[in-house]
């Protein structure tokens, strides 16, 4: 009888431990209200100065 609780308690625990790891493994925090500036080569310098 105790080898059914053991493999009961097994299978919660994978349960939860697969739940828990889709909900939360690929959750990346980028805020959405910033846009992503990507500088240009010549951004910055003084376009008369050679």
């Amino acid at each position: 009888m105790w080898i059914l609780m053991v493999e009961a308690g097994v299978a919660m625990f994978l349960l939860v431990f697969i739940v828990w790891w889709t909900m939360f493994a690929g959750r990346k925090d980028i805020p959405e209200d910033e846009p992503v500036r990507k500088e240009r080569p010549d951004e910055g310098r003084d376009v008369n100065q050679k």
